[in-house]
């Protein structure tokens, strides 16, 4: 598969570094080294496909130029438009091109997330009662450095969109709106801090912060068999899973744990996924809108602006 790298920063690099021999160009605007400043200028003839690793306000006239000329796409999240039209026009284009277009979730292939919905959908648990998700890196100071990144909703958008697709994930997409329960901007101008939530059955809460020094990840389910736990990611290890089994009337619950210490392998998991996409075409836009309506809704509340 013959790709390009559209955006060197630091998401470019690790893709460029995962696609390997299958990288013959790169693409970047103001980084030194850059094969090309444009996508246009890079000969159609030459690639088959785009890793765009770009700011969010770039991503929907790039993708359009290379679905339209029959290019796969694999975009890093979150894919935002103002209007949902635009996100619903790229979806025809991927399917009139049969061209893959695919929005870049990786978590979906954490090994304890993948446990986590293998788990669920087993109906071991029983009914689900609540599920709570944490999300904090320690990133205030450098996204508070980048001008496009500290604007908007801040970290809404940023960690927010990964839980919100983690949710999706792990139960499918929930009925009702999201709520906002706290939004803070501590260092920021935009929130880096931000608590919302889903009321219902099951409930949702979910938390994200960029100021969270350690950087950690936490997954919780309450469920009517038991509980599963989730604590931290490969990349940040060593991460856990626990189940734990309800005794009734009450006490403490038998346990058993699986504990990972390896490094993260969701990016070169998820580029295999793209190749197989490109070869079978399909997308998964269709997540992009109800997380960008998702969002959109949450920001307007916190910030009283689009994310």
């Amino acid at each position: 598969m013959k790709t390009v790298v559209v955006g060197l920063g630091i998401q470019g690099k690790k893709r460029q570094a995962i696609a390997r021999d299958d990288v013959v160009a790169t693409v970047d605007t103001a980084v030194a080294g850059a094969d090309y400043t444009k996508i246009e200028d890079v000969p159609l003839g030459a690639y088959d496909a785009a890793l765009v690793c770009t700011p969010d306000a770039a991503k929907l006239p790039l993708l359009a130029y290379l679905l339209e000329h029959g290019k796969h796409v694999l975009v890093e999240k979150p894919v935002f438009a103002e209007n949902p039209r635009d996100i619903e026009w790229l979806i025809a284009l991927s399917k009139a091109r049969k061209a893959a277009c695919y929005t870049a979730y990786n978590h979906r292939f954490e090994p304890h997330i993948v446990r986590m919905k293998a788990l669920i959908e087993s109906g071991a648990l029983g009914q689900i009662y609540l599920l709570r998700m944490f999300y904090g890196n320690g990133t205030a100071r450098e996204v508070k450095n980048s001008p496009w990144r500290d604007r908007g909703a801040g970290v809404l958008p940023d960690l927010g969109s990964h839980l919100l697709d983690t949710v999706d994930f792990l139960i499918g997409r929930p009925a009702g709106r999201f709520e906002v329960w706290s939004c803070n901007a501590f260092e920021n101008r935009a929130p880096d801090h931000a608590l919302c939530g889903l009321r219902g059955r099951p409930a949702i809460q979910l938390e994200m912060t960029l100021l969270s020094w350690r950087n950690h990840f936490v997954c919780d389910v309450f469920a009517e068999k038991g509980s599963a736990h989730i604590e931290s990611l490969c990349k940040w290890g060593p991460s856990t899973f626990t189940r734990r089994w309800r005794k009734l009337p009450s006490g403490r619950p038998d346990e058993e744990s699986v504990v990972l210490v390896e490094p993260d392998p969701t990016w070169a998991l998820e580029y295999k996924h793209f190749l197989s996409l490109c070869e079978t075409g399909g997308t998964n836009l269709h997540n992009d809108l109800w997380i960008n309506d998702a969002l959109g809704s949450l920001a307007r509340t916190a910030v009283g602006t689009p994310a």
